[in-house]
């Protein structure tokens, strides 16, 4: 296609037409300064060719500058992108400033591995958390159950072999450890002052991929949530619900708060069968920890056992009680301390040791800090009896 240069503009400047003719007037006929009258020459545009020319380079040099940023987006954070060099050259160190996130993923990257197991053959990965600078991982008990077993592969993509210390299916936690060290450990820190809304940043090992732990960025959605997690047949209670994604293989790995300490550890993506947005679930790290220390001192994790099933208090049961939740017993078993203190089928168990008890979950918990042998109070509702046991709690029998 040939491009044809404009015409030049009229070698002379004419003047508005007569006002009679048209509506509005030129400035030198309402004062002012006169226009600015150039030759023609001076005021010369430019060729349609270099116009068309130049807009097919700057649009070559921003395709250029967005591959570049998508092939070197996991490259380190010592390079500068094409794209930033384009809008305002600056150092890389100049243009994280500001962004917390970046910092922290800097930061904790290292202390988070992918998990590499054989279960009778068949590979599978996961996530953990390095909380211990001689070689101690967290992770998720059902990451590493069965596992013939276990390579750990560090963030800088080094591969050790990892032997199990233990598992506690009740929480699904585990801890391995490797060899060597020490090691760049995470920051622990707390879930308990945790407030919806807050931010949560999950750092994990999805689908087994090389190049190290990915990152996402979330904000805490819901706390105390309790889930059953498909062919367990046991429930997780007082999880952390976040919206940061989590996918397959980031289980184990590590949910953080603002300032990059470890708030739980990713546990479970719950999805609706109709394919809706999927929910991400956390392990608060005290439990965790508490865990995992126990799990390195004994090799195993003693829970203690009230013998009762049951459920959050409904509604309408609530209601009519006139009570804001509670813990309704089903079922006491036979032999348990509950049978042994007196408690009975639709009791409603509303506070332990004066801490007050809203669901089955926050019994579990409320329970959770003591010892086999410890002696609980139970504040109790029977029909419109309001009466107070004593438990003396027992270790939870192994299941056969």
């Amino acid at each position: 296609m040939e491009f044809v240069e404009p015409e030049d503009e009229p070698s002379s400047f004419r003047g508005p037409p007569p006002p009679d003719d048209r509506l509005w007037r030129h400035p030198s006929e309402v004062g002012g300064d006169p226009p600015d009258v150039r030759p023609p020459t001076a005021r010369r545009e430019r060729p349609l060719w270099m116009i068309v020319g130049a807009s097919a380079m700057a649009a070559s040099l921003l395709s250029a500058g967005l591959v570049l940023v998508l092939v070197g987006s996991d490259r380190s954070p010592s390079s500068t992108t094409v794209e930033r060099q384009m809008v305002r050259p600056r150092s890389t160190a100049a243009a994280s400033a500001g962004s917390p996130v970046v910092d922290i993923a800097e930061r904790v990257r290292p202390s988070i591995v992918q998990l590499k197991t054989d279960v009778g053959g068949r590979a599978g990965t996961g996530s953990g958390v390095i909380f211990r600078n001689d070689g101690h991982v967290l992770t998720n008990a059902h990451v590493v159950a069965g596992s013939s077993s276990t390579t750990l592969v560090l963030a800088n993509g080094l591969e050790l072999p990892a032997r199990l210390v233990g598992i506690d299916a009740e929480t699904d936690t585990a801890v391995v450890k490797v060899d060597g060290g020490p090691y760049q450990v995470a920051t622990l820190g707390s879930a308990m002052d945790l407030r919806v809304g807050q931010t949560a940043i999950a750092i994990g090992s999805p689908l087994g991929l090389s190049g190290g732990p990915s990152v996402t960025v979330g904000v805490v959605s819901a706390l105390h949530r309790e889930i059953r997690p498909r062919g367990t047949g046991r429930s997780l209670v007082d999880m952390v619900q976040t919206d940061a994604p989590i996918s397959p293989g980031s289980s184990g790995g590590a949910l953080l708060d603002a300032n990059g300490a470890v708030i739980g550890i990713t546990t479970a993506v719950v999805s609706s069968d109709a394919g809706g947005e999927a929910l991400g679930f956390a392990t608060p790290i005290e439990v965790a920890r508490s865990v995992a220390d126990e799990l390195i001192r004994t090799g195993k994790v003693v829970h203690v056992w009230l013998g009762i099933d049951g459920t959050d208090l409904d509604g309408v049961t609530a209601s009519e009680l006139r009570l804001d939740g509670g813990a309704m017993v089903g079922e006491v078993k036979d032999g348990s301390p509950a049978e042994r203190s007196g408690l009975a089928a639709r009791d409603v168990v509303v506070a332990v040791n004066g801490r007050p008890v809203r669901s089955m979950g926050e019994l579990v918990v409320a329970l959770r800090g003591h010892r086999p042998g410890q002696t609980v109070t139970l504040a109790v509702v029977r029909d419109d009896r309001h009466m107070t046991m004593t438990v003396v709690l027992a270790e939870r029998p192994v299941k056969s």
